[in-house]
């Protein structure tokens, strides 16, 4: 039997905003899993319960590697990457640092960022959201988090730039993750010297095994932290407010209904999920007729799961009503988000302070997003336009 072989790629050039989302609302109709000769090729599951079957199913699906793009990754990072039973354990370490009572105590730290940052915009008139709001609010608050001078703020950027969104990957990408690590042994390294109150001051003190934990763990855990931290929360408001720009009735009904945020925020993150992740295969499979050998790479896109409509009424429409909402925004399974009560703090209070200082905006005319793929779809811009109180 022959299987579906379709030429999905979407890790090509930027495109519209919006149209990745219907690119893959189109092939999850078209098949329920198909093969893609891009890069050295992979598998693509479509549907929501094939996909919620394959990220439970870790025995056969190993995250040891999670991008389609890298089948053989030199990094671990952990614990994202991990496979049980060392994955539970590290996941049992860490479940304290990501409580909903940790990312709570954080909440006046991250709504004053927040304010600071919306402030020094409201009275200009217009930005462009994703490089003045969107990617430096999240950055700040993974500052504090970790314990790092907010005054690094810009260095981050640029980093997180080159390593996440640059044109071209290669040697400006590498040399940004060489400073990136060398900035986290210096930490590590000072922390282990004089401990405080923070993240990486906690995991000094693990025992995986029973063991002192090693400075190339810590490493691989930061690094995790900074691009999972940053560039997920980031894109999510890009496409929130990308959304909100262009419904006027939503964007109204949050101004209105401060009351409605926590719904908002779980429907925006189903309706623009963004996160294309994979797992290895580590044995022969067959699924809807496609033969999948053991090493293979498979995707399995969150968007094509929370906008099935075999799972969702009217998936396509944004619904602040919707209930229930068993969205799977965050993964699931074992690997589901460590971080998500922080991600979904960030996301509460960004929609609440813009909205309370810049109630009415809208993209200029004319103005064009566009948005990427990576391992996470993201707007490359977003310009929005208000008028100044």
């Amino acid at each position: 039997m022959s299987h579906p072989r379709i030429d999905f790629d979407p890790f090509g050039e930027p495109r519209p905003a919006g149209s990745t989302h219907a690119m893959l609302d189109e092939l999850r109709e078209r098949c329920p899993a198909f093969r893609s000769p891009a890069g050295r090729g992979f598998w693509v599951l479509t549907r929501h319960a094939d996909i919620l079957a394959a990220y439970q199913d870790t025995a056969s699906h190993s995250s040891r590697a999670i991008a389609v793009s890298d089948p053989d990754p030199s990094y671990q990072w952990i614990p994202v990457m991990l496979d049980p039973p060392a994955h539970t354990m590290w996941r049992r370490l860490l479940r304290p640092l990501f409580t909903p009572a940790r990312a709570s105590a954080m909440q006046d730290a991250v709504r004053r960022r927040c304010g600071e940052l919306i402030d020094a915009l409201a009275a200009r008139g217009s930005c462009d959201f994703v490089t003045d709001f969107a990617r430096r609010y999240p950055t700040a608050v993974f500052l504090e988090f970790m314990g790092l001078p907010v005054g690094r703020l810009e260095e981050f950027l640029e980093w997180e730039y080159a390593i996440l969104h640059a044109p071209s990957a290669g040697a400006g990408r590498a040399e940004a993750m060489g400073k990136v690590a060398a900035l986290f042994q210096e930490l590590i390294a000072e922390r282990r010297r004089d401990p405080r109150d923070d993240v990486v001051s906690a995991a000094i003190a693990f025992e995986p095994d029973g063991r002192p934990v090693t400075d190339d763990e810590l490493l691989q855990l930061c690094t995790l932290l900074f691009l999972a931290g940053l560039d997920t929360v980031a894109a999510q408001l890009s496409y929130s407010f990308w959304h909100l720009a262009r419904h006027d009735a939503d964007r109204a009904r949050i101004s209105a209904e401060p009351g409605i945020l926590p719904d908002a925020v779980e429907e925006l993150l189903r309706a623009y999920s963004l996160v294309l992740p994979a797992r290895k295969l580590t044995t022969d499979a067959t699924s809807h007729g496609c033969p999948m050998n053991e090493g293979d790479m498979v995707m399995l896109p969150l968007a094509m799961a929370n906008r099935d409509p075999r799972v969702f009424t009217d998936p396509e429409t944004v619904d602040f009503d919707r209930t229930p909402n068993r969205h799977i925004a965050f993964g699931a399974g074992p690997h589901r988000c460590l971080g998500s009560h922080l991600a979904r703090l960030e996301l509460r209070i960004a929609l609440e302070e813009w909205h309370r200082r810049i109630p009415h905006y809208r993209i200029p005319d004319g103005a064009r997003p566009t948005e990427h793929a990576s391992l996470v779809l993201g707007l490359d811009t977003l310009p929005l336009t208000w008028r100044p109180e």
